[in-house]
């Protein structure tokens, strides 16, 4: 009988555990929750019946600056904490509370790694935008929780640093992108044999067969009307220039463990199958639903069990034709980026992700153009030095000198 070498990586290694202790009911912890993520996880909780709801009590919200959409969500679900960015957001929060409900409330990246350690909560879901989000991810990994993950930039970051915390703590990483979902329901449910790729699929963004002359005209506003997705304004710039697939490749292969060569992605501008895998004897595996972030959401909020996520099941009898096409790495070469990020390792996944933050940020300020984003991110790949050190100071820092770097250069231009 053929042997299959192929082990998942260290810290998703307590998944059988997780299974068999349950863990249910399951006391959330929601990091981002007035974002598009965390309200779509609300959203599927506030969808279930009384008796599987009560099975997801939520203990904790943190967002960002939107206290009005914060409050309405505390007080529908009257978690125990909140969490917002500053201080000074804290008294004008409390003064939108329905009376008598009198939850604690944490500030700023120290808060949200407190919600995040909280010893009561047994899940928490990591939906913070970009690098700002690692501190908390970081904290939920040490104390050992079920950290459904959606800050794909954690794991640019931190992959290896995560990794090792996890193994240390128990912690279990489950994936909330919905490519690395897919890849998750396909791989790690089933324990197939030794797969020899992993192929991530791309819808191309609104720009896909764009020429770069046309590239050069395009209009924040246009950058984000996605085709497919319903998604906040960071993802949806970096999925217009490619760089969300070039981040989640760099996650994948964190994730699951395969060498760069194997992780691929292909443009499928249906996005109706949001990954496969291959295998040595050429047979091919996808997984499919709709474009809807619902689905992944309720499927990590509920692994090893599934609920209704609110979506309704994908009919192939309607579904467009399928089709499938290699990425335009010459006109959207953020994704090219970010494979040799990958391949070359150090601290060159760091400043993509860093100087990918501060271009999408002047993209939207409308200080440069959309091709600016790359020309900025390759210029920081280029000048700013990458030590390999993954302990944490380091990686803050090496984050830190490169948006100095970055936006040193866009005030001289």
């Amino acid at each position: 009988m053929l042997k299959s070498s192929w082990k998942a990586p260290v810290y998703i290694s307590s998944l059988p555990a997780v299974a068999l202790r349950g863990f249910f009911p399951r006391r959330l912890v929601i990091l981002g929750s007035t974002g598009s993520i965390g309200c779509s996880a609300l959203a599927v909780l506030e969808g279930l019946e009384p008796e599987l709801a009560c099975q997801f009590p939520v203990l904790a919200l943190a967002a960002g600056r939107n206290i009005e959409l914060l409050a309405r969500q505390a007080n529908l679900h009257r978690p125990e904490f909140l969490a917002v960015q500053e201080e000074s957001l804290i008294a004008p929060l409390r003064g939108l509370l329905a009376e008598g409900y009198r939850p604690e409330i944490f500030a700023g990246q120290s808060g949200y790694a407190a919600l995040a350690g909280l010893e009561q909560a047994e899940m928490v879901l990591s939906a913070q935008v970009g690098a700002a989000g690692l501190r908390a991810t970081l904290a939920a990994a040490r104390a050992g929780k079920i950290v459904a993950l959606a800050n794909k930039e954690s794991l640019v970051l931190a992959g290896g640093l995560i990794r090792s915390i996890c193994a240390e703590s128990g912690a279990v990483i489950l994936p909330v992108d919905s490519e690395h979902n897919a890849l998750f329901q396909l791989l790690m449910e089933r324990m197939w044999p030794e797969p020899v790729k992993l192929l991530i699929t791309a819808s191309g963004g609104p720009f896909r067969g764009f020429s770069r002359k046309d590239l050069l005209k395009v209009t924040p506003e246009a950058a984000l009307k996605h085709p497919n997705w319903n998604m906040g304004a960071k993802i949806s710039i970096d999925s217009a220039t490619l760089m969300n697939k070039g981040l989640e490749v760099i996650e994948a292969q964190q994730l699951y463990g395969l060498p760069p060569d194997q992780i691929e992605v292909t443009v499928h501008r249906q996005s109706l199958v949001h990954s496969l895998i291959c295998f040595s004897d050429g047979s091919q595996l996808a997984q499919l639903g709709t474009p809807d972030m619902r689905m992944p959401i309720a499927h990590a909020m509920a692994w090893p069990r599934r609920m209704p996520s609110g979506v309704p099941a994908l009919s192939l009898n309607d579904a467009q034709d399928l089709s499938f096409e290699l990425p335009d790495l010459e006109n959207f070469p953020c994704l090219g980026y970010a494979c040799e990020a990958m391949r070359l390792g150090g601290g060159l996944p760091i400043i993509l992700n860093a100087a990918n933050e501060i271009a999408v940020e002047a993209f939207l300020q409308k200080r440069i153009g959309f091709m600016g984003i790359p020309e900025l991110i390759l210029a920081a790949m280029n000048e700013v030095a990458s030590p390999p050190s993954c302990m944490e100071e380091d990686i803050l820092e090496l984050d830190k000198k490169t948006r100095s770097w970055c936006l040193d250069r866009l005030a001289k231009m």
